[in-house]
């Protein structure tokens, strides 16, 4: 008996493969033009999931094209403009503070202005924050009435505390983990979050399958793919299912298309997780999981997509079939 069976997997971990086939198919009909519907899954078709590849969602993508590779390249520089956008998680409000503060820089940055222009949106209604996950307040820390202030003073401790500096020099991207883990406020999922969006800019350079962090969807996932886990942590799981994919691919007839070669990654398959956690709410309502939610709360309109030059980091080294440039293709996310 492999550990794989150890586990004991349900239907839903046959979903689950199924799912990381079929959302990365729908990418590359989108990729290459084909119009809607892209699937006949009526799961996918009403109720909205992340993509298969967790580089290639919106945020991401802007995260890539817009925010790493524009502007300076310094160490500084890098790191306030990655964990600034990626604190509010949000293009609007990224776009919002380049309208008023045009280079958007930790050199010209004054807390002040800032506030000024979060704190005036904030008031009109406009949310500054995106919905994808709770971003918690280090408000017992700073002792800011509002959250974004108490944001804008953590990235400050940062800067104060050398941590873009102490991360440069890390020697593995759990180290990276660590340093972040001990910022205030920033909890295990957030911090191996930030610790990717890092990865993908030339701040930090190391292999996406050298460490992994189950953020709480993942778990949930994980528990309604297995019904024995616990000989295993959660991270074990994420890489055992990993580095046997195109085993687990061949064995149930499946045909997965790579992102120009490129395997996924542990912080893909720990996605994965997270989104059949959502999808089993409706495929498999019996399997309850551990959050015991029932409802998946965003719902999928055709027409919602931002057509973009899609954005990878250039240290993957990936190109097109024909090695044309990937730049130079757009499509809807």
């Amino acid at each position: 008996m492999n550990a794989l069976d150890k586990l004991k997997p349900t239907p839903v971990f046959d979903a689950y493969l199924n799912f990381a086939v079929e959302r990365q198919n729908i990418f590359w009909k989108r990729f290459y033009g084909q119009s809607f519907p892209w699937t006949a899954d009526p799961i996918l078709l009403n109720w909205k999931f992340t993509n298969t590849y967790r580089v290639l969602d919106r945020v991401s993508q802007f995260l890539v094209g817009k925010v790493i590779t524009r502007g300076e390249q310094s160490l500084e520089e890098l790191f306030f403009r990655i964990l600034l956008f990626k604190i509010f998680n949000r293009i609007d409000t990224w776009n919002l503070l380049e309208r008023h503060l045009g280079e958007i820089s930790w050199r010209t940055y004054n807390y002040e202005r800032y506030d000024a222009i979060l704190s005036e949106a904030k008031n009109s209604g406009i949310p500054i924050y995106s919905m994808a996950y709770v971003m918690p307040s280090p408000g017992t820390v700073f002792g800011e009435q509002l959250k974004h202030r108490n944001h804008l003073r953590l990235l400050e401790f940062m800067f104060a505390n050398r941590i873009p500096h102490k991360i440069a020099k890390a020697k593995s991207m759990r180290e990276v983990f660590e340093t972040l883990r001990q910022c205030p406020s920033l909890g295990d999922f957030l911090a191996f979050q930030y610790t990717i969006d890092l990865n993908y800019s030339d701040i930090i350079d190391f292999s996406e399958m050298d460490f992994v962090v189950a953020g709480p969807g993942a778990r949930d996932g994980i528990a309604k793919c297995f019904n024995q886990t616990s000989d295993f942590t959660n991270e074990e799981i994420i890489e055992l299912v990993t580095k046997n994919l195109d085993s687990l691919f061949d064995a149930a007839g499946l045909k997965f298309e790579t992102l120009f070669g490129r395997p996924l990654q542990l912080i893909d398959c720990q996605n994965i997780f997270c989104e059949i956690s959502k999808y089993a709410r409706v495929a498999f309502p019996e399997r309850l999981g551990i959050s015991g939610r029932t409802r998946i709360k965003q719902t999928y309109k055709s027409n919602n997509g931002t057509l973009i030059h899609l954005a990878l980091p250039t240290k993957w080294g990936l190109s097109l079939k024909n090695d044309a440039d990937i730049s130079d293709k757009s499509v809807r996310i």
